[in-house]
């Protein structure tokens, strides 16, 4: 199978919402706007098959150091092929070269991301800002599951 890992245009903005929508959803991945996904398209980084878009990963930048993994998704015809450990590959390779120190996830996947050299974090270490901007606006909010792990790069 012959995946193919570039930036995204914004002419994939339909494509990522459409293949994003069931987990937004279900509440395990934050609803992004086409406005803030269009704003932070640099961030991201696609897979596609067959001019098929099959996944994708943002690598949101929070300080010099800390970037975070955000709205990975991967169709489900096309997990347990390695994708998703590509598209983090990929976002990592990117924040070396703009030397970041630390990638954070926050998760329902815990096992995956340990898989690929994540350690879990107590979730009081995650910057406040993060918590404001993104946590207040999910449906678990303030009870939720998800697990914060962190890479260092």
């Amino acid at each position: 199978m012959n995946i193919i890992y570039t930036k995204p245009t914004l002419r994939d903005i339909p494509a990522m919402q459409l293949l994003v929508a069931p987990e937004i959803e279900s509440g395990v991945i934050l609803p992004r706007s086409n406005d803030e996904i269009a704003t932070n398209i640099r961030s991201y980084f696609i897979a596609s098959h067959d001019e098929k878009l099959v996944g994708f990963v943002a690598l949101h930048i929070h300080s010099q150091t800390l970037a975070e993994l955000r709205s990975m998704i991967i169709d489900e015809k096309y997990r347990g092929k390695n994708i998703g450990s590509m598209l983090i590959e990929k976002a990592c390779e990117e924040g070396r070269k703009l030397g970041l120190k630390e990638v954070l996830a926050l998760t329902y996947q815990q096992r995956f991301f340990e898989r690929l050299g994540f350690v879990e974090i107590p979730k009081e270490s995650i910057p406040e800002h993060k918590i404001w901007a993104d946590c207040i606006k999910c449906k678990h909010f303030p009870v939720c599951n998800e697990v914060s792990l962190i890479k260092t790069l």
